[in-house]
C-alpha cells in the first residue's frame, strides 16, 4: 500500500463533525459510532481525488492521506482499489469508520478464532463504524470498476504507518 499525502479544503464539515463527536468522549465502540454518523452527513464525492488519484495502482490498494488532525487524535484517508486487490486479514489499533464513495467494497468479517461470521458488499453510500475487540475483517474489490473508500482512523495512521495492529494468516 503506497500512501500518497494531498491537500484539500472540501472535509471542512466532515472535520468539524469528527472533532465533535471525538469531543463528545464516548468509548470507542460509541465513538465509531458517532463519526459514522459525520461521515454519512458529510461524505465526499469521488472528486476529494484528483483524476490520476482515482486511477488506483496496478500493484496493489493504494491509500492517499486527505486529513490529519494536528493533535493526532483522528485521520482521514481515500482507499483507491482496482478490481481484485484486497487486504489481508487484519484487526485495528483503533476505532475506524468507512464510507463507499465509488463502486463496491466486498467485506468478509471473521471472530477471534478466524471463523467467517459476516459478509457484505458495501455499495456508493454505505459507511460503517467498528472498533476493537471485534474487528477482525478482510476488505477487497469484487466488481469489475475501481473502488474508492474514505476510512477515517482514531490515531495519525501517517505517524504511526498503518491502521493494522494485527495481520492473519
Amino acid at each position: 500500500m503506497t500512501t500518497t499525502a494531498i491537500s484539500t479544503t472540501d472535509l471542512t464539515d466532515l472535520v468539524s463533525g469528527v472533532r465533535a463527536a471525538i469531543d463528545q468522549h464516548a468509548d470507542w465502540h460509541g465513538t465509531a459510532q458517532l463519526v459514522a454518523e459525520e461521515l454519512r452527513r458529510h461524505l465526499p464525492t469521488p472528486d476529494v481525488l484528483s483524476a490520476e488519484q482515482r486511477l488506483g495502482s496496478e500493484d496493489s490498494y493504494r491509500s492517499h492521506t486527505l486529513y490529519v488532525e494536528p493533535d493526532g487524535s483522528f485521520s482521514i484517508i481515500a482507499l483507491v482499489w482496482r478490481p481484485g486487490q484486497m487486504t489481508r486479514i487484519h484487526d485495528h489499533v483503533t476505532w475506524c469508520v468507512f464510507g463507499v464513495i465509488q463502486g463496491v467494497e466486498h467485506e468478509d468479517l471473521y471472530d477471534a478464532d478466524l471463523r467467517l461470521i459476516g459478509q457484505s458488499d458495501n455499495q456508493v453510500g454505505d459507511v460503517s463504524g467498528f472498533a476493537p475487540p471485534g474487528d477482525i475483517h478482510r476488505v477487497n474489490n469484487t466488481s469489475d470498476q475501481t473502488a474508492i473508500s474514505i476510512h477515517i482512523y482514531g490515531t495519525d495512521v501517517t505517524r504511526i504507518g498503518s491502521s493494522a495492529r494485527r495481520f492473519y494468516n
